[in-house]
Formats: structure tokens, C-alpha cells, sequence
């Protein structure tokens, strides 16, 4: 079946994330223009636009459209801002960053992934872009940023994670334990972290961060 790739953008759009109380045009806008179906494997291409999480190699999934653009929205995002992602995945959140700030740090594990982003970022001539093969929870950055947007979940928000904040600065993370997660908007102000729920969902989680079971006997 020969899929209409404008009009299937457009539907997302429309049908999916307006609903869903996106409403900031600079995300609408970016959405329309980044192709997400680039940054979609191959044998999902028909899902491109769908409504569910994409599988991608090593058990990672690719996020709900939905799910994206309230991360997105959630950053409050200007061209000035210095934003940190965790977990680059498919590379397509990383595209709508660098369409939207000043520039992206974008960390993975997986090598394949940073590869992969690297080549459709540059298709795209994003340039603004450091991609760096790294876990998380042993990062050091040397720096803080404006935004940072990480996009698996964790049992609870690391510390570190926090600290790499700008006053100002705001997190988007998704905390808890599933199927019942909470995404954050986590903003650093000057009496501290005041964290602001968004809505529930349920996605896979970065590698270290799951749920400890606690066994009795």
C-alpha cells in the first residue's frame, strides 16, 4: 500500500498531537518540517506516522509521536538554549532539538545509533550537533545546559541529572514505575527544583535506571 507521506504527516499532526494539548507552534511547525520518517527503520517505514512506539535494535523503542511533541513543548525551547539529550535512539528528537536550539549534546550507548544519527543529520545539514557515545549514569559532562530531554524513563530522577541544570533550566523525564510512569517538566529555580507533572505514559527504561525488585521472604 503506497503511503501518501505529506498527507500521513499532516494526519499526525492534526489527528494525534493537536489533540493531545500540543499547542506550541514552534513544535507544530518542527514537527512538520523534520522528517520523521527518515529516522524510522526500514521494516516500520508503514508506521511511520502511527500513533505507537517503533521498535529499533538493541530492545529500544523509538517514542510515540504524541509522546514527542509534549516533550518537545514541555522544553519551552528557544534558539539561544544549550540542550543536553540522553538516550539519542533514533536520532529523530535529536533533529527536532537542533531545528529548535542553539545546540545539542546527544548521548547513547549504542554506537550504532550515534552512527546512524550522524548520517541523517548531516542529509539534513544540522550541524549544531555533538553526538557522543556515553552512559548516563557515569557522565560527566563539564558543563550545564539549558534543557535537557531524556527520553526513557527512570525508577527515580538521578541526582546528577539535576545538577546538570542551569538556574532556569528545565527536564523533561519520565519517573516511576510502570505501566503507570509520570512525565516531569523539572524546572531549577532559585529555592530549588520545582517539578510539574504532565501526563502518564509508559516507556521503556534507560539501562541502569529500572525498578529494583525487593524480594520478601
Amino acid at each position: 500500500m503506497t503511503m501518501n507521506i505529506e498527507q500521513a504527516r499532516h494526519a499526525m499532526i492534526e489527528q494525534q498531537i493537536r489533540p493531545w494539548d500540543v499547542v506550541d507552534m514552534q513544535v507544530l511547525t518542527t514537527m512538520q518540517q523534520v522528517p520523521r520518517e527518515r529516522f524510522v527503520p526500514e521494516a516500520y517505514q508503514s508506521l511511520a506516522f502511527a500513533d505507537t512506539q517503533l521498535p529499533l535494535a538493541h530492545g529500544q523503542y523509538m517514542l510515540k509521536p504524541v509522546v514527542e511533541a509534549r516533550l518537545l513543548q514541555a522544553l519551552a525551547l528557544n534558539a539561544n538554549d544549550e540542550v543536553l539529550e540522553i538516550g539519542t535512539g533514533s536520532g529523530y528528537i535529536t533533529a527536532c532539538l537542533a531545528s529548535m536550539a542553539r545546540s545539542v549534546t546527544s548521548i547513547d550507548l549504542y554506537e550504532d545509533f550515534i552512527a546512524s544519527t550522524k548520517t541523517h543529520l548531516n542529509a539534513l545539514d544540522l550541524n549544531n550537533v555533538r553526538l557522543l557515545q556515553a552512559d548516563a549514569l557515569h557522565f560527566e559532562p563539564n558543563q550545564q545546559f539549558d534543557a535537557i530531554a531524556v527520553t526513557a524513563a527512570v525508577s527515580s530522577v538521578p541526582a546528577n541529572f539535576l545538577e546538570w541544570l542551569r538556574p532556569g533550566g528545565r527536564l523533561f523525564i519520565v519517573e516511576g514505575n510502570a505501566p503507570a510512569q509520570e512525565a516531569l517538566c523539572i524546572t531549577r529555580t532559585a529555592a530549588g527544583f520545582e517539578r510539574n507533572s504532565l501526563f502518564e505514559t509508559d516507556v521503556p527504561y534507560l539501562l541502569g535506571a529500572e525498578p529494583v525488585d525487593h524480594f520478601t521472604l
